[in-house]
């Protein structure tokens, strides 16, 4: 945020969203249980007709801000294409290692697979997009019945090696070791299946978080996994995920299947 203008508003601003969202007449059901903690919940917005399958997208804010109740609205692209979309919180640093939060992930993607049928799309912005690449890895948290649902991911602006973070201000909340930072950097697994994988990045972001996409489409595109890094020029960190909410946005097309 301290590299764009203005953006200091920009929580506010989601969640105003949000909400003017969820008071609309989309049917939408909020905070269903996946565990027991207090923000192991997520919320499951519906489309008009019988879903077409699931669609997941795990919001950002460093592993550490914000909650699913900021990106509602970001919903309404694969909505309206048919798809039930879930949105789920997580519990975030200091007070969880982000191990524990790829299992809680992996947790809030079983229990929503247990209520829609059909093909999985799973997503995530920023922290959000390292999540959602966790749940492909070699050592995903996902049963393998949910893993052979999963039809394709899209990491944006999602940070797939983790050791740079060692060397940063934020790791003193984060608290990874180079034990931990290696073990949850997606860039050094090998992918769990051949399943597409494509990492959508603003042309205007920090030069590290499109690095960070490169990264993992080169290597994972070497271990068989059909991968595609897209350069969103238009947009910086927070305006890439706007198109979400256009049911015939590039991104959204990219999103479902």
């Amino acid at each position: 945020m301290a590299h764009i203008e203005g953006s200091e508003k920009l929580p506010d601003l989601w969640a105003d969203n949000a909400a003017s969202y969820r008071a609309s007449s989309v049917r939408i059901d909020i905070d269903i249980a996946y565990g027991t903690h207090p923000r192991a919940k997520f919320d499951l917005v519906w489309p008009d007709e019988t879903p077409k399958g699931l669609a997941i997208f795990i919001h950002g804010g460093f592993w550490m801000r914000l909650n699913k109740s900021h990106w509602t609205h970001y919903a309404e692209g694969a909505r309206a294409n048919g798809w039930a979309v879930c949105l789920p919180s997580y519990t975030l640093a200091p007070e969880a290692r982000v191990n524990h939060m790829t299992r809680q992930i992996g947790a809030a993607i079983e229990a929503a697979a247990s209520r829609i049928t059909g093909p999985i799309c799973l997503s995530g912005h920023s922290a959000g997009g390292h999540l959602a690449t966790r749940m492909i890895c070699d050592d995903t948290p996902l049963a393998k019945s949910t893993l052979e649902r999963v039809a394709k991911t899209l990491s944006i602006s999602g940070l797939h090696d983790l050791r740079p973070l060692l060397h940063t201000k934020m790791n003193d909340v984060l608290h990874l070791d180079e034990t931990e930072a290696f073990h949850e950097s997606p860039a050094l697994h090998r992918p769990a299946t051949p399943m597409p994988l494509t990492c959508w990045v603003g042309g205007g972001e920090r030069p590290e978080f499109i690095r960070q996409s490169e990264i993992i489409t080169q290597i994972w595109g070497g271990l068989g996994t059909q991968t595609s890094c897209v350069v969103d020029t238009q947009h910086n960190h927070f305006t890439v995920i706007e198109a979400l909410k256009q049911h015939d946005s590039p991104i959204t097309e990219t999103f479902l299947v």
